[in-house]
């Protein structure tokens, strides 16, 4: 094992030689995905984290509109070095839109099919 790799980071390995190929550091300005809790599916930035003693760690993300939000560290995975995504990520880059913005994109679709 890398002594380099420590928990919660993400490991890129070669299933033919099932050696450690790269990874990816659990720390600020890597990309994460949220894969747990309110924000799940949501793609951002690591902002930066929280340790709470005897309580759960949170970690701060920012997403690509700019949005702000909190998870705890156990819902955060990192899928990529800065901004450079190491998976392809889905149609809306993981953006969560308010209800407004919703309600305005399916009126413009319709408007659009007539």
């Amino acid at each position: 094992p890398d002594p380099m790799i420590k928990l919660h980071d993400t490991v890129k390995v070669d299933i033919a030689t099932n050696k450690a190929v790269d990874f990816i550091k659990f720390e600020p300005g890597n990309l994460a995905y949220i894969t747990g809790g309110q924000n799940c599916g949501r793609i951002g930035i690591i902002t930066h984290k929280e340790k709470h003693p005897g309580s759960f760690d949170i970690v701060h993300v920012k997403d690509s509109v700019g949005h702000s939000f909190a998870t705890r560290l156990t819902n955060v995975f990192p899928i990529g070095k800065g901004k450079q995504a190491w998976v392809s990520l889905p149609r809306g880059k993981g953006v969560r839109l308010s209800i407004a913005e919703e309600r305005d994109r399916k009126m413009a679709a319709k408007a659009k099919e007539m």
